[in-house]
């Protein structure tokens, strides 16, 4: 299995396989999610590393992921990368994709931010395939709190 490609390095993430063909000389990768072939991009790269990272290891059921939902955010329209719901179908996890050129700023925090503004999840992950910030909401606090790593899928309700 490899997680690189002559296009796209290996990322901090575990070596997957991807489905990966050429079309009319763009190359692109299926995405179990939305089950169908798209564009693989630099920043597609990372969300389908993290979508297997999702599934493979930790145990997310891929039917409980929603990738490029649309939401409105101050009248704009916007899409999330990926939202994972829980088994009532209430978004839990809100993940912001980055390519990896792209360093985590405060203002990629500040866009998860405002999606879940919409959203209201108690997990938010931020990527660039490179570096990872796994944070939840402490509502009561109005802070949030840094965690190593994504939380286990009972905590979620999966």
């Amino acid at each position: 299995m490899s997680s690189s490609n002559d296009m796209y390095p290996a990322l901090n993430f575990p070596a997957f396989k991807f489905k990966i063909r050429k079309n009319n000389g763009r190359y692109e990768v299926f995405d179990p999610v939305r089950k169908r072939y798209v564009a693989l991009t630099p920043e597609e790269w990372v969300r389908q590393h993290v979508v297997a990272y999702l599934h493979f290891c930790k145990g997310y059921p891929l039917e409980l992921m929603q990738v490029e939902g649309a939401i409105v955010v101050n009248n704009l329209s916007r899409r999330c990368d990926i939202v994972v719901y829980n088994k009532g179908l209430k978004p839990m996890l809100l993940v912001e994709c980055k390519q990896p050129s792209v360093p985590i700023s405060q203002k990629t925090f500040d866009q998860a931010g405002r999606y879940n503004l919409v959203l209201d999840v108690p997990y938010l992950f931020v990527t660039n395939g490179m570096q990872h910030c796994c944070f939840s909401l402490v509502k009561e606090e109005q802070r949030f709190e840094y965690h190593s790593d994504l939380p286990d899928k009972s905590l979620l309700g999966i």
